[in-house]
């Protein structure tokens, strides 16, 4: 039975003040949206006209409003599961069962994780067939959809049973020294699925074929080679049967690093557009930002688990949750749980160095190209094609933006351009 004590409410403490400063900062930043996006910039001028500039207020405005719904509604389920007893009951059934430990961990962790999971399935579909459909970017059948749950569905169970299934069995075989032997488990898995993602994962969702424009194919290796980048293949990806957004990235690592361009992004934007945008990236590479980002990320991750190490065994844990014994599985998801919603209001911290990454790329970018002018254009375009917003809260960008500010971004752009001029 769950005890009223003052670990569960300042559990619920962090974990109500999280979910109302989110919801918060939606509300701040719808409301400086309405305030100040009723006219089109004059950086924007010629790319997005009124028209344009209304529908994509009116598009951030209802993805914040479906956002904070889904947002509530997995908050009262997972505070459900949290104080109903529930987490308990799965425990001792699984005892009843007399299941082996890793099996009664996989048990715990992915019967509350498969309710999520067809919960959070009316969302997803409202989502792509209702607001994505309305604003003209969803090319996705609902066959293709089907397809695509199942698919990722099955992939993350496949994952996530192997990852806990290793973390369970290094805390039973070293029980003082598990934190460092499951941190180096779950760092060498990320490397792996990094170097896998692009021939084995990616293609189970999309079709990948070398780029079809041999002139532009031409470029992006003259581009590369100027960078001093080597990559093994440039592709084309039919992202525009499940959407119009448009995008670009590298990906994979070593004899797997590829180019993926969307075919939608090759469509809509002249080639020296494209060429900007993986300058940027190149950027990216050559300034070692994804080490960067990669080692920072597994800093955090070792010294979460090393206090998750040093709070496992603490029985008031979970007595106050109303286990009887406690259990390195239950520990390691009410644990989990109060990191994630603590770790939050870290996130400005990481926003701004990413933030930081992405402004040195651009700066590359202008380098290499000698302008700013593609780029800009290409930033403008992508605006305009995507119905980005133009007017997000300096407050809201701090947690959530990994990019500085459209206007922001290109104003600097604009500076870079006339200091080389």
């Amino acid at each position: 039975m769950i005890q009223l004590n003052v670990l569960l409410f300042g559990y619920l403490g962090v974990y109500l003040l999280q979910t109302g400063f989110s919801l918060w900062l939606e509300h701040l930043n719808r409301k400086h949206l309405e305030e100040k996006g009723q006219k089109v910039p004059p950086l924007f001028e010629g790319f997005i006209d009124q028209p344009k500039l209304t529908r994509s207020m009116a598009y951030t405005l209802e993805n914040s409003r479906f956002s904070i719904r889904q947002g509530l509604f997995n908050e009262i389920i997972l505070l459900a599961f949290l104080l109903s007893g529930f987490l308990p009951f799965l425990d001792r059934l699984s005892s009843g069962w007399q299941l082996p430990h890793i099996w009664a961990g996989l048990f715990f962790f992915l019967v509350p994780g498969f309710i999520s999971y067809w919960l959070d399935l009316p969302f997803d579909y409202y989502d792509t067939f209702v607001i994505e459909e309305k604003y003209g970017f969803n090319q996705s059948t609902k066959r293709t959809w089907i397809t695509d749950q199942l698919k990722s569905g099955v992939l993350s169970l496949i994952l996530f049973s192997l990852i806990l299934s290793l973390l369970l069995w290094i805390i039973r075989i070293s029980p003082h020294r598990w934190w460092l032997w499951g941190f180096l488990t779950l760092s060498t898995v990320q490397l792996l699925l990094t170097i896998l993602y692009p021939i084995l994962i990616a293609p189970l969702f999309n079709k990948f074929t070398p780029i079809e424009d041999q002139g532009l194919a031409e470029k992006i290796n003259k581009l590369m080679e100027r960078a001093g980048i080597r990559i093994k293949g440039i592709f084309q990806m039919d992202a525009g049967k499940r959407s119009r957004h448009t995008n670009a990235y590298f990906t994979g690592l070593g004899r797997t690093k590829r180019i993926v361009l969307y075919d939608t992004l090759i469509r809509n934007h002249p080639q020296e557009e494209v060429l900007a945008v993986l300058a940027h990236e190149a950027g990216h590479h050559k300034k070692k930002h994804i080490l960067k980002q990669f080692l920072l990320v597994e800093s955090a991750m070792l010294v979460f688990f090393y206090l998750t190490y040093l709070l496992i065994d603490w029985s008031f844990l979970y007595q106050t949750f109303g286990f009887e014994n406690p259990k390195t599985y239950a520990g390691l998801l009410l644990i989990g749980i109060f990191w994630q919603k603590a770790g939050f209001f870290l996130m400005p911290f990481s926003m701004v160095l990413s933030r930081r990454f992405e402004r040195q790329a651009d700066g590359f970018a202008v380098r290499m190209l000698k302008s700013s002018q593609a780029m800009i254009a290409g930033l403008k375009r992508l605006a305009a094609d995507n119905l980005s917003n133009l007017f997000p809260h300096p407050f809201y960008v701090r947690f959530h933006y990994s990019h500085p500010p459209l206007m922001e971004r290109i104003s600097r752009l604009q500076r870079h351009g006339e200091s080389d001029s």
